[in-house]
């Protein structure tokens, strides 16, 4: 039988595009461009003959390449799905005898006639499955365009199909963010470009957003423009009064054989500080109510003053004997002391008065009211190391804490660039209320509101639970073994087989997968240079080895930067 000629499947030359959404039953369509037939079925997975083309003198056959969408035409429906994998399992030596030629497809979906409108939809799942004899078709731009771009529903268009690139790349929001997703790729591929691509098409659409960036690299302040509130060590204000008592602690106290006895000090020197300061807040507002002061706890974000954690511990030293039990006591004292007078501290413990400013924060934090700066970066990159985890975790739980209290009335975006540092999977080598405070989220954010985009280059290292959350998986370039397999192990989708491809993805491609997309697609975000990208720090060696870089002045200029990186950001 001939067939009729195949366009090759990346040519441009196609029949003119009609207006999505338009296609109804009966109408007249393009001729189907069938290159293979139906000889396996079995669960998800369909295995086909390719056939063989008749083609015109000066014309190719139809190339057929991993992760094309192909479509097979049955009673009740068209199926839809995406080729995994070609062979040829009895290549012949020639003489005129033509090669047996397979591919693989994972099943996907389905289009069908939506019965309210008669229009051709697609759909999740399939209903129908094809059986043997059954024609393949290799999807033309109508059918991309018809899977790809989900009707009635919002979505934003972050970049192009690699199968045609006159199709636009389009991930569904509501699913995307409510449900969590993650970015993961190996350093240099574009992760960053890809995360700023998203949020900037998010941004585009919606003026009254709430997000927030953990910017651990200091990458993104240009990313944004004018939308985004820049927040830095120099600027932030994170009073130690809002840390709960096991981030408190974390902070103030050793981890040595006297830290147990030092934590005991330390929540009743907080209990007694914030009672005083609750009884000389109720004095000078001259309208105590009855039970003001009582039912004070150590978790209680209400303020206190450190002088009064250092008073409580002077007058408990007072009462003791000059014996080997004031040592935690003499510690704890100098621990809190010691934080208070360093400037790298001073965003959190450098306040000299205490104000209840905490919705003056909140606000700040995660723009309420946004005042036209819906994003928010908080640039991590100078806090000091040994209190890096605290920061994080206070900002992830107040969020959380905010969601709940709020009842789910103000929708908010947590963005964790390199997550995997500060929620790793093996227990023990992280922040222990990090890694609780981002784990709740993952689990139940959702529920109120508060969602998380997680962005890492190595997925094996991070808390399996969080990973395991995220509906959506926008996987990039991706070279270790170990990696790809905790991908493999942790994403739920009919398409598992492209990570397989992982490897070879170029800069800016990525395969998507989950809930976020109507199906599984391989991409390539959109170039954003004209609208922000984010910063590189890094101008390349044989850039800056071609010519003198730094001088002595300079040196000296980084070095009192250094010094003073509570009041300057380096």
């Amino acid at each position: 039988m001939t067939k009729p000629v195949p366009t090759p499947a990346h040519s441009s030359a196609v029949e003119p595009e009609a207006p999505p959404f338009i296609e109804r039953r009966g109408l007249p369509a393009a001729p189907p461009k069938r290159i293979a037939h139906i000889v396996s079925v079995s669960g998800s997975q369909a295995i086909a003959v390719l056939e063989h083309e008749t083609t015109a003198a000066g014309t190719q056959q139809t190339r057929v390449e991993i992760g094309q969408l192909v479509k097979v035409p049955t009673a009740a429906s068209t199926v839809v799905g995406l080729v995994s994998a070609v062979s040829s399992p009895a290549p012949t030596s020639g003489n005129g005898i033509e090669d047996l030629r397979l591919i693989e497809i994972n099943l996907a979906g389905e289009v069908v006639s939506d019965p309210r409108d008669d229009r051709l939809t697609f759909r999740r799942g399939v209903a129908h499955l094809p059986t043997l004899g059954d024609p393949v078709l290799l999807a033309d731009r109508h059918d991309l365009t018809r899977v790809y771009t989900q009707p009635n529903v919002a979505t934003i268009e972050v970049g192009t199909l690699f199968q045609d690139a006159a199709v636009p790349a389009r991930f569904i929001i509501d699913d995307l963010l409510a449900k969590h997703f993650i970015v993961v790729g190996t350093t240099g591929c574009g992760k960053s470009c890809a995360l700023t691509a998203i949020l900037q098409r998010v941004l585009d659409d919606h003026n009254h957003a709430h997000i927030v960036v953990l910017d651990v690299h200091n990458e993104y302040p240009t990313a944004f423009g004018a939308r985004a509130e820049l927040i830095n060590p120099g600027n932030l204000h994170l009073p130690f009064w809002l840390l709960n008592f096991q981030e408190l602690s974390a902070a103030l106290t050793s981890g040595d054989a006297y830290h147990e006895a030092e934590v005991e000090i330390l929540s009743d020197a907080v209990v007694a500080a914030k009672r005083r300061y609750s009884d000389a807040s109720s004095n000078r507002q001259l309208a105590r109510r009855p039970g003001d002061g009582s039912g004070v706890t150590v978790d209680a974000p209400t303020p206190f003053r450190l002088s009064d954690v250092l008073a409580f511990i002077d007058e408990q030293l007072g009462k003791l004997e000059r014996t080997q039990k004031t040592l935690p006591y003499r510690r704890l004292k100098s621990r809190i002391e010691t934080l208070a007078s360093d400037q790298r501290y001073s965003f959190m413990f450098g306040s000299l008065t205490v104000q209840d400013t905490m919705a003056d924060i909140l606000g700040r934090l995660f723009r309420v009211p946004n005042d036209g700066r819906p994003i928010t970066v908080i640039d991590l990159s100078t806090v000091p190391p040994e209190i890096l985890d605290v920061v994080i975790s206070v900002i992830s739980r107040l969020a959380f804490d905010l969601a709940v209290w709020s009842k789910g009335g103000l929708p908010m975006l947590l963005v964790c660039e390199e997550a995997h540092r500060y929620a790793p999977a093996a227990a023990g080598e992280g922040f222990e209320p990090t890694r609780h405070a981002l784990s709740r989220i993952a689990k139940e954010g959702r529920k109120y509101g508060l969602s998380l985009a997680l962005v890492t280059q190595r997925p094996s290292e991070l808390d399996t639970t969080i990973l395991s959350q995220c509906s959506t998986v926008i996987a990039m370039r991706l070279s270790t073994e170990r990696d790809q397999q905790v991908m493999r192990a942790n994403t739920h989708d009919g398409a598992l087989d492209l990570l397989d491809f992982l490897p070879l993805l170029g800069d800016r491609e990525a395969i998507v997968l989950g809930q976020g997309v109507g199906m599984p697609m391989r991409i390539r975000f959109a170039d954003i240079a004209d609208k922000g990208i984010p910063r590189n720090l890094n101008s390349g060696f044989s850039h800056s080895w071609s010519r003198p870089n730094l001088d002595r002045a300079g040196l000296e200029a980084i070095v009192s930067r250094w010094r003073h990186a509570g009041r300057e950001r380096g």
